[in-house]
This record gives structure tokens, C-alpha cells and sequence, in this order.
């Protein structure tokens, strides 16, 4: 409810009381022992016995040193028993956890653990490492048993985000910002009929991405049971929605490009879904109003602890990113820091309880910077762009050089840096280009010489990428600037001419068949049928459309043979 006469983008006198994710956790646990809490679909726990997993775990982290202040690595397959059960007794042992994802190259696991300083990685089987020696106590043989208790202020994980100069940036949040935002959301879904001990929970991110902590806590905050789907389920598109009917799903947290795939009729049983990570589009919110279901869009930069703020959808336009949640304050503003006028668009600048820090003293001081205008002592200036309106901001798009891909916040700078790094190239820019079916692809634009050899360099780009940022490439004669110097990405060509000297294909009738399809999908002129759907840019989402073309023809298709044939 907001205050009469105050701003409702001003909400952090409504922030929830300071307390732990481990307070929430336990009087979960103490309200509802026999409840289920996770589902991995190899073992199913109760909230007793996941506490009991947790606590063990953590008793194994201070056997060795590992206590509270310290950051533990967490690098498990997705969906396993093992993750979530890691987490949770990181947490509980007083330390921050530092995801990374299974599937990533070993050089991004290398970087984000390097980067934290992590004391301990926790692995698959829930093996611990430490990394560093601990700390001998004096006249003992035993490190000092680690300080356990803890506070609001600690820090519950490290997230990493894209980064601009091409290394990634940690941003570090406390349990006070955490569970703030844990309360917050249980003040704004399902009012009328509460998330409880009968509720399950989709866990389909990655937890690598900061949503995957939205999925994990709409269930353990509440006597959920949190069920996470196999990563190749989710890669499928489609074939999520007959899982989430025989999963009896009722909650799911996930990208509009994700659901955008599933049938109408796996949702019937979910009775609330939040989208956020991307734009929703307007045909989509409409698409997925159904009676006893609640649609919302929310937004949030992981530098302000996953959501600022939230909309309920009702199917009408525009598609709203709506007012901030309890503990949280907005403002758009113009380029000197000033508020704009109702209706005007600006950059939207978020203050309050949720705001995190990144782990480089240096770039936190100059990205969280105070804003005298609004007469705050610290903010986080988004780069994003909206249109101020009291019934509920709307998202206007990016003012730099930072994108959205399929939920993942992407910095093209990354990009560049990674596409100078491989030999030959001797300029680059990376751009976003749209097919003709609507798809997001991500093209890597590069000057070479003679040393350059693209099925080289695309082997090179996947080991020290993960997948989604991995671009199709593009030989271009020259990278056209703008009057500053920079690259005019928009100036790039778009759609890419196939070469004049190319040899014409020779295809079979399926074979032109699914080239048309991948020409749609993907914007790719095939003249190859060596060709491999990764490298003009295929990812899980195109991988799905492209099946879900094939089987009009070919019902027993799957997404995994794409991974397997590609």
C-alpha cells in the first residue's frame, strides 16, 4: 500500500525486518518438518531431512576452517540433490556461496572462484576442497573451530555477473538484502490464497543465474517443494510442458523466450508464474491469462538483489515492469542525475534495502555512487532506460552497450575482448540481430589476417565461454565507427550475405528442407550440409523452435538430436 503523498517508486520506508536466509529457512523447517522440500526426481527430502543434509555439510566445512566471512565455491550438476543441499549448508556454515555452472569452461570457473577468493569448492558426491591452507591454531594440530553465527550483514552469495572490460564482475549479497527480498515477494503473489506446504516449484535456471534464487526461496520460504528439471528438459522447449504436468507444477519463475515454447495446456495447474530477465511481449502476457493464475512481470539487475519491482499482468498493454517491492526505491532520471516528468523516459536508478556490492572496491565505489539530486547516499544507476509513470514503469530498452539474450544479462564488451583474444582476429564487434521468425542471435563481427581459422577460433571461443555467449561468426572487410571512434554496431550488416562464390548446394529434398528451416530460424543461408547448427548461432531456445518445425513432419524428433546431429 503505498503512503498518500509519497512517490510510489519510493518504498524502502516498507523494507521487511532485518533477519537471515537461514531464520527463514529454519522456521520453515520448524513449521513444516514433514513437508516435502525437494523433489530432484532421484530423491525426494522432507524439510527435516534436507535440514539434516544441510547441517551435515556444514559441520564437514568447519572441520575444515570454513566458517562464517569465507566464500565457498559450488560448481554441481544441474538438478541434483547435491546443489541444493550444498547451498544450504554453505549458508548455514556462515559462509557466502559462489555459483558457477556445471556446463561452464573450466577458465570461467577458474576466473569467478579466483576472483571471490573462495576458501572451499564443494563439488558432485558433495565433495569439499579447500583451497587455501587453513589457519593453524597456536599449540594446537586442529584449525580454530570458525565462528558459525550468522548476521544479516554477512554476505549468502556471490553472483557473476558480464563485465565490460571482459572479465567478470562479482556482485556480493548480504543476508539482510536476501531475505528483504524473500519477504518482500510474499507480501506481493498470491495474496488471496498463500504459497504453501501443497505448492511445487519449477527450478529450471541455472544457478549461476541470480532468478535461480527466486525458484529456490518462492518454495523454502513458504513449505514449498522445490523440483528441479533436468537441463536438457529445459534446453527442449516443448517437451518441458508434459514434465510440468506430470510434476504437478504449480509455481514457475522463468524467461518469456522459455515459456513462450510450452503448449497452453501444461500450465493448467500452475497457479502463479513470474516471468523477468527479458522484455515480456504484449501477445505473450495475453496468451497466458488463464482463471485462478497469477501472471507477473518483474525486473531487476542483480546488483539490487534479483527483483526491484513487479507487475500483475492482466493481458492489456503496455506490458509494465511496475512499482518497486517493500525495502525498495526507484527513480528515472535524466543524464545530470534529475528526476523527469511524469510520462518522460529516463534512466531508472534504484536505492533501498536490496542494494548488493560488487567484490572491486574500485568499481563499486564508482557504480554504486551517491545521487545528491534525489538526496541518496548510495545507488545503483541500471543503464536501463523507462518511461516514468505512477501506475507502473515501463521498460524503454538499454542506454549502453549491455544486452538481455535468453534471460542473460550480456555486456558486448565481453564479447569484443573474448574475439581479440583468439588469433587472427585483428577487430571485432559483437552485435544482436533478429531473424525473421523473431529470434535473438548474437553475431561476433571480426577483421582478420591470414592467421585466422573460424572453426579454430569458434573451438577456442567455447573453452573459455559459456555457451550462450558464444557468437556466430562473421568476416567482415571493415568495422564501421561513428564520430567518436566507437564501433557502430547498429551499422553492421545485417542479414549476412552469403558469399558470391560459394558453391551452390547440392541437397536432397529433406536436406533443403531443413535449410529453409534454419533460414527462418536462424537467418542462415546453408550451402553446406556439413554445416553445424552451433555455429550460425543456434542455442537451446532456436534449437527447440527448430524441432518443433521438424515435427510437423517428424513427430519423434527431439531436441537432443540436435545436441547429438547438430
Amino acid at each position: 500500500m503505498v503512503v498518500p503523498g509519497m512517490s510510489p517508486l519510493l518504498a524502502s520506508a516498507r523494507a521487511p525486518s532485518p533477519r537471515t536466509l537461514v531464520d527463514i529457512f529454519e522456521e520453515t523447517v520448524a513449521a513444516h518438518p514433514e513437508a516435502l522440500a525437494l523433489d530432484s526426481g532421484v530423491e525426494i527430502l522432507t524439510y527435516a531431512e534436507l535440514s539434516a543434509a544441510a547441517a551435515e555439510l556444514a559441520d564437514d566445512l568447519a572441520m575444515l576452517g570454513v566458517g562464517r566471512g569465507d566464500k565457498v565455491g559450488v560448481r554441481i550438476r544441474s538438478g541434483t540433490t547435491d546443489l541444493y543441499v550444498a547451498i544450504l549448508g554453505i549458508i548455514h556454515a556462515g559462509a557466502a556461496y559462489v555459483p558457477v555452472d556445471a556446463d561452464d569452461p573450466d577458465e570461467r570457473a577458474r576466473t569467478v572462484f579466483g576472483e571471490s577468493r573462495v576458501a572451499a569448492i564443494v563439488g558432485n558426491g558433495r565433495a569439499v576442497t579447500r583451497t587455501t591452507a587453513p589457519v593453524a591454531a597456536v599449540g594446537a594440530d586442529l584449525a580454530p573451530s570458525p565462528e558459525r553465527t550468522v548476521t544479516p550483514e554477512d554476505d549468502v552469495w556471490v553472483i557473476f555477473t558480464s563485465g565490460s572490460t571482459g572479465t567478470p564482475k562479482g556482485v556480493a549479497v548480504s543476508h539482510r538484502s536476501a531475505a528483504a527480498f524473500v519477504d518482500a515477494e510474499s507480501r506481493l503473489f498470491l495474496q488471496g490464497e498463500l504459497l504453501g506446504p501443497g505448492d511445487r516449484v519449477m527450478a529450471g535456471l541455472s544457478v549461476a543465474f541470480d532468478a535461480s534464487c527466486e525458484e529456490m526461496w518462492l518454495a523454502w520460504a513458504h513449505g514449498g517443494c522445490l523440483v528441479p528439471a533436468p537441463r536438457s528438459l529445459v534446453r527442449s522447449g516443448v517437451d518441458v510442458g508434459p514434465w510440468l504436468q506430470a510434476n504437478n507444477i504449480t509455481v514457475v519463475s522463468t524467461v518469456p523466450t522459455l515459456v513462450a515454447l510450452w503448449p497452453p495446456q501444461s500450465l493448467e495447474q500452475v497457479r502463479l508464474l513470474i516471468m523477468g530477465g527479458e522484455a515480456c511481449p504484449a501477445e505473450l502476457a495475453a496468451r497466458l491469462q488463464a482463471p485462478g493464475r497469477e501472471v507477473w512481470n518483474t525486473y531487476g539487475p542483480t546488483e539490487a538483489t534479483v527483483v526491484a519491482c513487479g507487475t500483475q499482468l492482466d493481458g492489456t498493454e503496455p506490458v509494465r515492469i511496475g512499482l518497486p517491492l517493500d525495502g525498495w526505491d526507484l527513480a528515472v532520471v535524466d543524464a545530470g542525475g534529475n528526476p523527469v516528468a511524469e510520462g518522460e523516459s529516463g534512466e531508472l536508478v534504484i536505492g533501498g534495502v536490496g542494494l548488493a556490492r560488487y567484490l572491486d572496491p574500485a568499481k563499486d565505489a564508482e557504480t554504486y555512487a551517491p545521487m545528491p539530486p534525489l538526496g541518496w547516499n548510495r545507488a545503483y544507476r541500471s543503464g536501463d532506460v523507462v518511461r516514468n509513470d505512477s501506475v507502473g514503469l515501463v521498460f524503454v530498452g538499454r542506454a549502453d552497450d549491455q544486452i538481455k539474450l535468453g534471460g542473460r544479462r550480456i555486456e558486448l564488451g565481453e564479447i569484443d575482448g573474448q574475439l581479440l583474444r583468439v588469433p587472427g582476429v585483428v577487430g571485432a564487434a559483437a552485435a544482436v540481430r533478429r531473424t525473421g521468425s523473431g529470434n535473438s542471435i548474437l553475431v561476433g563481427y571480426v577483421r582478420v589476417d591470414a592467421a585466422y581459422d573460424g572453426r579454430a577460433a569458434l573451438e577456442l571461443l567455447r573453452s573459455r565461454m559459456p555457451a550462450a555467449l558464444v557468437p556466430r561468426l562473421a568476416v567482415v572487410d571493415d568495422l564501421p565507427t561513428r564520430t567518436s571512434g566507437k564501433v557502430d554496431r547498429g551499422a553492421l550488416p545485417w542479414p549476412l550475405v552469403t558469399r558470391t562464390d560459394s558453391p551452390q548446394p547440392q541437397f536432397t529434398p529433406t536436406q533443403a528442407w531443413l535449410a529453409d528451416i534454419w533460414r527462418v530460424v536462424l537467418a542462415a543461408d546453408v550451402t553446406d550440409a556439413r554445416a553445424d547448427f552451433f555455429d550460425f548461432g543456434g542455442g537451446s531456445l532456436t534449437a527447440a523452435q527448430v524441432v518443433g518445425r521438424i515435427r510437423e513432419r517428424h513427430p519423434e524428433v527431439a531436441v537432443g538430436d540436435v545436441y547429438a546431429h547438430p
